[in-house]
């Protein structure tokens, strides 16, 4: 790279990297100053413009701040005190974001619930959220209903829609409720540091993780993208991501509602009607994970993805392959792609676009960023220490587990999750010198020379699939309740044309097993992403010399029929799990099946 060319290139990255950094310098964990009265700010100087459409609905700010007061003053109303907790379980709709924007007014903690999760493990999630309410609509209250007895505590269901039963008409009881705002002396000794969101994750075993969302990390989510992605008054961002992830929920709306934007929100993502929408709502940004690009390129070309207004698409996961081709064929003249996690206290940005790479740090500012890559034993997965006792730093080109310093200032704070031991096998000590800690990301990446750092694998045994963390511990833990099965050993295995891991269980099964009944159980007991996408029989199950079930050689095969001599199925959309013949592997391997 010429010299001209490479001064350029730093003089761009610095401006975005300050415009960023000088957003959120100023957020202190200590700081009266709360997520709410960032949002407020934004609401009061922006009263009437569009903040929001929804399904053909829009709504200004003012509009937007008078739903928000409302759960606010009905909080209030059912003698909600701060510190306690509401279960938000819903798909994403237009009163979503209101109610925890509103909840926090008062001080009252939002558990944001995944809306794809029955029995079991919407169970764990509503019990360790400590939650004594809980808001749904008419597409969950069927789940609800389904493990509420069950609950460790009584838990009151309120829906936005007709109640029926034990249910409380949510709807008719903000009728009565003020628009205003609550008076902040409600929140009169709260600080940053206290809890605003639980968003949860899978981690890297179990069930779903309760990650503590402080005033301070929603003040970084939002703050931080309504600066690095330059919006402005006249952007308008689409989001079709989940807003119970904090990739759409905080950080593009950040983006829009920080900066006097609007938000054109989907119930769900659909690539038929993703240009469509893009193009009649005049979007100049939208948010992605990975996967979403994916089924965008393997869409069917259409008129609409030339003709929009777009400027920028932000998120994570977007792998090299799909990169190209979503800036030459779609025509989207940047891409900002980052690296964060829910729980931890490392970030990064790609500010130059450079495809691949999920950050770049320069050597001229190691010292202003948190985290390193540290070497690892792949075989042991622990972190390699030198003769000294300290672990050691990665060269460039070197792969290694990224951790990030834990300190005091908003940026190094580590929350962790609500469970206090699962946190604390996050942190690991003594790192660099005595005494200091630093949270574990559970990441391999490496670093070249120019300082951009490439995201290689997750450590241990959760895979990614439909953006989404898959458990293989908890997979297994419900297919071994299904009759028939004694035991059942979770991967995850590279699919055609997709990202991620697609789910694949080995099954040790006795005479009582019916694939049928298994198919119904898997869709009974799991959410659609955690799914196995395949299956494959084995008369006995492989184990190491610890008795640890082996996964090595069976990611490797795969579901290839001329490696594995026993059955292998492959779940059908439409059929269920069917046997995987030759026939049906060339098909697989050509993308001849919708996974």
């Amino acid at each position: 790279m010429r010299l001209k060319d490479r001064l350029g290139r730093e003089w761009r990255f610095l401006r975005k990297l300050r415009r960023t950094l000088g957003r959120v310098k100023s957020i202190a964990p200590d700081s009266p100053n709360l997520i709410c009265d960032d949002l407020q700010e934004a609401m009061d100087k922006w009263r009437d413009r569009p903040a929001m459409t929804f399904e053909g609905r829009t709504i200004t700010y003012g509009e937007l701040d008078g739903i928000a007061n409302r759960y606010a003053h009905w909080a209030k109303g059912i003698n909600l005190r701060r510190g306690q907790t509401v279960a938000l379980f819903m798909p994403n709709r237009l009163e979503y974001f209101c109610v925890w924007y509103g909840l926090s007014k008062v001080g009252v903690i939002t558990a944001l619930i995944n809306n794809q999760l029955t029995g079991a493990a919407l169970s764990h999630c509503l019990n360790i959220s400590g939650a004594s309410h809980c808001i749904v609509d008419p597409e969950t209250s069927s789940a609800f209903e389904d493990v509420r007895d069950g609950l460790e505590t009584p838990v009151q269901q309120w829906i936005l829609g007709e109640a029926r039963g034990g249910q409380r008409d949510l709807i008719q009881a903000l009728k009565s409720c003020s628009q205003l705002p609550p008076d902040r002396s409600v929140r009169d000794g709260m600080t940053a540091r206290d809890t605003c969101l639980y968003i949860y994750t899978s981690g890297t075993t179990g069930l779903p993780k309760a990650a503590r969302i402080t005033h301070v990390r929603a003040q970084l989510y939002m703050r931080g993208f309504a600066g690095s992605t330059g919006a402005e008054e006249k952007d308008r961002v689409y989001v079709a991501l989940p807003l119970y992830h904090a990739t759409g929920g905080l950080c593009a709306l950040g983006a829009a509602l920080l900066n006097g934007g609007s938000v054109v929100l989907k119930k769900r993502f659909s690539a038929a009607q993703f240009w469509p929408d893009i193009v009649a709502e005049g979007c100049t940004m939208f948010v992605y994970i990975g996967e979403l690009c994916r089924y965008l390129v393997n869409h069917p070309e259409t008129d609409e993805e030339t003709r929009h207004k777009l400027r920028l698409a932000f998120g994570n996961g977007l792998r090299p392959d799909v990169w190209s081709v979503m800036k030459s064929r779609f025509r989207i003249p940047d891409i900002l792609e980052f690296y964060g996690s829910t729980e931890g206290n490392v970030s990064m940005f790609n500010f130059d676009g450079k495809e691949g790479a999920i950050g770049r740090v320069p050597r001229y500012l190691r010292s202003r960023f948190n985290f390193r890559l540290v070497q690892f034993d792949v075989e042991n997965e622990v972190p390699i220490r030198g003769p000294d006792g300290f672990c050691i730093e990665c060269g460039p080109g070197q792969i290694g587990e990224c951790v990030g310093r834990i300190g005091g200032d908003a940026r190094a704070e580590y929350t962790g999750y609500v469970d206090k031991a699962a946190s604390e096998k996050k942190v690991l000590k003594d790192v660099f010198a005595k005494g200091d800690a630093w949270f574990r990301t559970g990441d391999l990446m490496r670093q070249d020379a120019e300082g951009y750092f490439y995201f290689i694998d997750r450590i241990g045994d959760t895979f990614r699939w439909k953006g989404e963390n898959v458990s293989t511990n908890e997979v297994s833990a419900r297919l071994q309740e299904a009759p028939g099965v004694l035991e059942a050993n979770v991967y995850g295995v590279e699919a055609p044309g997709a990202d991620g891991r697609a789910g694949m269980a080995a099954l040790v099964t006795d005479s009582d097993f019916d694939l049928a009944a298994f198919g119904e159980h898997v869709a009974r007991e799991l959410p659609s992403y955690a799914q196995p996408v395949f299956l494959r029989m084995m008369p006995a199950m492989e184990t190491t010399g610890t008795f640890k079930q082996r996964k090595v050689d069976l990611v490797e095969q795969g579901f290839d029929p001329a490696k594995i001599k026993t059955p292998l199925y492959f779940k059908d959309p439409e059929k269920g799990y069917v046997k995987i013949t030759k026939t049906v592997f060339t098909k697989l391997v050509a993308g001849g099946y919708r996974l």
